[in-house]
């Protein structure tokens, strides 16, 4: 039988941001907003990050500049956290943080380094 995208996605989610992440983010959905949990869990991660056309490092570097560009600090965060899972360095983050300030502008960029940091120090320790 073939893998369901929302299982596949729930696989991914759990190899990428670990089980730990994964349980609390069910079991803090409510009613109203299980619906999200269960659309991120099948399109973001069963159908995106399913496609096997671009590997886990390449996309883990894609969200942090799109996070950055978003100003998105708590997603920064949670996707800094999963590229490390995902074998990116700490070089590499900082590579695709200098990017990101080029392009999406020095606070934007500042505010990136700020919560990559507090993650890879963590991570570090």
């Amino acid at each position: 039988m073939t893998e369901s995208m929302a299982a596949r996605g729930d696989r991914i989610r759990r190899e990428v941001l670990g089980d730990e992440h994964v349980d609390r983010s069910n079991q803090n959905a409510s009613p109203f907003s299980k619906p999200v949990q269960d659309l991120v869990t099948e399109y973001c991660w069963g159908v995106a990050w399913g496609d096997d056309t671009l590997d886990r490092k390449t996309r883990s570097l894609l969200n942090i500049v799109m996070m950055v560009a978003l100003n998105r600090r708590h997603e920064l965060e949670l996707h800094t956290k999963g590229a490390l899972r995902n074998g990116v360095s700490p070089e590499e983050i900082q590579a695709a943080l200098i990017q990101a300030t080029i392009y999406c502008g020095v606070p934007a960029g500042m505010e990136g380094f700020r919560a990559a940091a507090s993650v890879v120090d963590e991570e570090g320790r």
